[in-house]
């Protein structure tokens, strides 16, 4: 393992293991899986840190922007969609009031994530002081380069702490977590989108900066910034292990979000709990979850009822069947579009970020997510998720055998295209 002042000896890192076992309930069952994704990572895991869940929009954004307010050294954001609304002109205000105040800041942007935003707003941001980076632009390179696209929702402060998970800069995710009654009236695609978001603080955030200027320098053809000042000591923030996972389609080897999922859902013995957007599984996917609920597992899928990708929303439904007939059950969010990407195995293994469970994340995008090991995240998202299950609709296999015949041949002529979503 490795904490903030290097690699941590044997006794020191079982030391770390036994006060995690110590907090949770299940101890054999956190000792495998910490074990399993030590394996899987190839490289020591981070210990030491400190990582929060935060509930959508609000929460999110108040807890970036006073984060960026107060740095001093720099900002660094790569993010999919960066919109010129309201909520974007509140974060191109605060990156320029930094740069101006001398803070370096950088910024990534998609170039479809980004492509109805106005180039005046990051000329705006450019003539203040922020330097930016286009993100395979449109009409500059060949068909890879059109599909591949930086997925990532990345903020880092200092170097001391950082944000990751499904939220972009964007109004959509309104300005409240919802519950009020003008929410409740309000149609569903006018509600603020459903999205989970965290905060990290520790050892792993030198390893989420390693990503960001990884991307930086590549997509710049220099070298990457080592410069110490990026990569401060890290205290010890907290008790969670963390493994970071960055993939690109610019990388050789298995992507190695998908699979961590799949070894965790096969390593499974109690409970699955996923929460996705897009939801157009590869076969091994589909097939752990299978046999997980086969083999007496607890399966628990919380998909959207609503979606701004009819397409991928009723490819993802074509596979109902198959998972129903094995035992997995079947949520669909109603009230909300949905757009949180995260997951719990046996309440020790949580994996949060910005990977959608769709053929796109697999092959095409660059995403990045994080793992974290222990019972106190795991507990911070459960309970998030008995909420999303209180606000949802449960797919029946009987009710799924009722459906019109227009779903069954929207859900044919999807699945056709899956490999494209």
């Amino acid at each position: 393992m490795k904490g903030s002042h290097g690699y941590l000896s044997r006794e020191q890192s079982k030391a770390v293991i036994e006060k995690l076992k110590s907090q949770s309930p299940d101890a054999g069952v956190l000792e495998r899986h910490l074990a399993i994704e030590q394996s899987l990572s190839g490289d020591p895991l981070s210990v030491g840190n400190r990582v929060m869940l935060l509930e959508d929009g609000k929460q999110t954004y108040e807890a970036m922007l006073k984060a960026i307010r107060a740095a001093r050294h720099h900002i660094h954001v790569e993010t999919y969609i960066f919109e010129a609304d309201d909520t974007g002109n509140l974060f191109a205000d605060a990156f320029i009031a930094k740069a101006q105040a001398g803070v370096k800041v950088r910024v990534i942007y998609d170039a479809v994530g980004c492509i109805k935003t106005p180039k005046e707003f990051f000329k705006r941001m450019a003539d203040g002081g922020v330097e930016l980076l286009e993100f395979n632009p449109i009409l500059k390179g060949g068909i890879d380069e059109l599909n591949q696209r930086d997925h990532r929702k990345l903020t880092i402060v200092d170097g001391r702490i950082a944000f990751l998970g499904g939220i972009n800069i964007s109004d959509v995710y309104g300005a409240s977590s919802g519950g009020s009654s003008r929410m409740r009236d309000e149609p569903v695609e006018k509600r603020p989108w459903r999205d989970l978001q965290s905060s990290v603080e520790g050892p792993a955030v030198n390893e989420l900066q390693r990503v960001f200027l990884t991307q930086w320098a590549r997509r710049r053809k220099e070298a990457p910034i080592e410069d110490r000042a990026y990569y401060p000591t890290q205290p010890q923030a907290g008790p969670h292990v963390v493994r970071v996972m960055a993939g690109s389609p610019a990388d050789e080897g298995i992507n190695d979000v998908y699979a961590a999922m799949i070894s965790a859902i096969d390593n499974a013995e109690k409970e699955v709990r996923i929460i996705n957007p897009y939801f157009v599984p590869h076969e091994d996917l589909r097939r752990a979850l299978r046999e997980a609920a086969q083999r007496g597992v607890e399966v628990t899928l919380i998909l959207p009822a609503h979606s701004d990708s009819w397409i991928t929303y009723y490819a993802g439904r074509s596979y109902y069947g198959e998972l129903l007939d094995a035992g997995v059950k079947i949520y669909e969010r109603r009230d909300r579009i949905l757009h949180a990407k995260s997951a719990t195995v046996d309440g020790v293994w949580t994996t949060i970020g910005t990977t959608n469970l769709d053929w796109r994340s697999l092959l095409y995008n660059d995403e990045i997510n994080v793992v974290v090991l222990g019972a106190d995240f795991a507990g911070q998202l459960n309970a998030v998720f008995r909420k999303d299950i209180a606000n949802s609709e449960a797919i029946t296999r009987e009710a799924w055998e009722r459906r019109p015949l227009d779903a069954r041949a929207k859900e044919a002529t999807a699945k056709a295209w899956a490999r494209l979503l």
